[in-house]
């Protein structure tokens, strides 16, 4: 790399040195990353524990509806069902071979918390085959209403 030391004629050099500016700059970058605390932060959630399903709820063994509705329940094939009894269910429908299709419809006014509650229930039992249906119903919200 050629760097220039001024002209020949005497005249003193008019540019900055920037080379020992750029590493003190590349100093304190490193120490300032290293000294940076690591993001642990958690967020815990209380779901609930499994309870023992009654025995006139059915698990379907191709599909099964999960609908939460504005009043606040979680109906499972149409049968209202508590957290609990959710969890135990999920659990049920794990273990069939092959696992049924679990679809999830949320009316349109049911509530945001219990939507993100019934999905961190879902997430967490591991179901695998899972879907969201309904929404085919709002494809025409909006158009052409003026």
């Amino acid at each position: 790399m050629a760097m220039s030391g001024g002209k020949d004629d005497g005249s003193p050099m008019m540019e900055m040195n920037t080379t020992p500016l750029i590493d003190v700059m590349l100093v304190l970058l490193i120490m300032f990353i290293i000294t940076i605390p690591v993001a642990t932060h958690a967020v815990s959630i209380d779901l609930p524990q499994p309870s023992e399903a009654p025995d006139d709820i059915q698990i379907d063994p191709i599909k099964n509806k999960l609908v939460l509705t504005r009043n606040n329940e979680i109906l499972w094939n149409a049968e209202a069902i508590s957290g609990g009894q959710l969890v135990t269910l999920l659990q049920e429908t794990t273990n069939i071979n092959p696992e049924p299709e679990l679809q999830f419809e949320p009316e349109p006014d049911a509530s945001y918390e219990l939507s993100v509650d019934v999905l961190n229930i879902i997430k967490a039992s591991g179901v695998t085959k899972f879907g969201f249906v309904g929404n085919e119903k709002y494809r025409s919200f909006g158009k052409g209403e003026e």
